[in-house]
């Protein structure tokens, strides 16, 4: 099969357990598929022998790119330098923990003869701990509910697309960045392929629930209003049950009921509603500080070195 050069976009973050494996099988796919490649590794910041063993792999490989950040900036960031960096006509977005392995490359390539801008891979079954599995179900649903972006079941990382494609991909300049969100924000003529899952190979996944609630996070407020909606729908709410009760309470005072003084509701009642606002204060807060971090207009990554990237 042959094809104008392929990029190959992958970030790396303490990968020294599975990175060589992940080169010698991903080089030996595309050799067999005749393919013209590179692959961009881009380091986010890893203390373990990640990049010096890449390093040495780009002895042996002259199609191997390195970017190295000078501290951990997130994945988001870092797929977005390999995007920016890359030089084929197509581009595929993987992970290095084989989990999508690399044998479902020359499916994404044959679907992308068909003229496709984008195609996306799905999972045919995720195999993940069920708490995982659980997580993934009620973020991706409520993602789809709540902004609209309508992101495909079982996504999987892998993924391939077109310059035309990765060129509008690198216009958008958010701060906070939802890869999926943009993906699907760009729209244009995209499809699904479903791939197989493999089991991590080895090591751990660095996307610990921490890293996850902040790209949940992420997600809502960058492609939702919903927070402000809620806050704005409750606050009226509270206005109109305060409303209804001091009516009650005024008709039951004219009918000579005989109120006993209640303190501790009373501090109950002002602690309770205190809270409320100093709470939906700070959802608008929070948007507020993403439009304070989006007028810095900051670069979004800083590169301490690379390797190999000028040939």
């Amino acid at each position: 099969m042959k094809t104008k050069l392929l990029s190959l976009c992958i970030a790396v973050y303490q990968e020294e357990e599975v990175i060589l494996t992940f080169i010698s099988e991903v080089t030996k796919e595309l050799e067999r598929l005749q393919v013209d490649y590179e692959i961009i590794f881009v380091d986010d910041g890893s203390t373990d022998k990640t990049v010096s063993l890449i390093s040495e792999a780009i002895k042996d490989n002259t199609q191997i790119r390195l970017i190295e950040f000078s501290y951990n900036h997130g994945k988001q960031a870092a797929i977005t330098a390999a995007i920016a960096h890359a030089k084929g006509g197509t581009l595929l977005y993987m992970d290095p923990d084989l989990q999508d392995p690399p044998h479902e490359i020359g499916q994404f390539l044959k679907k992308m003869d068909e003229g496709y801008d984008l195609v996306f891979g799905v999972r045919k079954e995720k195999k993940d701990s069920l708490l995982n599995r659980l997580y993934s179900k009620v973020f991706w649903s409520s993602l789809n509910t709540y902004t609209g972006l309508q992101i495909p079941k079982g996504l999987a990382v892998m993924r391939m697309f077109n310059r035309e494609f990765a060129d509008q991909f690198l216009s958008y300049k958010e701060q906070n960045r939802f890869i999926e969100g943009i993906f699907m924000r760009i729209g244009m003529n995209y499809t699904t392929i479903k791939i197989d899952q493999e089991e991590r190979r080895a090591g751990t996944t660095k996307y610990n629930f921490k890293k996850k609630m902040k790209l949940a996070f992420d997600a809502i407020f960058d492609f939702s209003e919903l927070p402000l909606r809620l806050a704005v729908s409750f606050g009226v709410l509270l206005s109109m049950l305060g409303f209804i009760l001091a009516v009650v309470i005024f008709i039951l005072h004219l009918s000579i009921i005989d109120f006993k003084a209640g303190w501790p509701s009373l501090i109950t009642a002002i602690i309770f509603s205190t809270g409320l606002q100093v709470f939906f204060i700070g959802i608008a807060a929070l948007y507020i500080g993403r439009i304070y971090l989006e007028t810095k207009q900051r670069p979004l990554y800083s590169i301490k070195r690379t390797y190999n990237l000028d040939q």
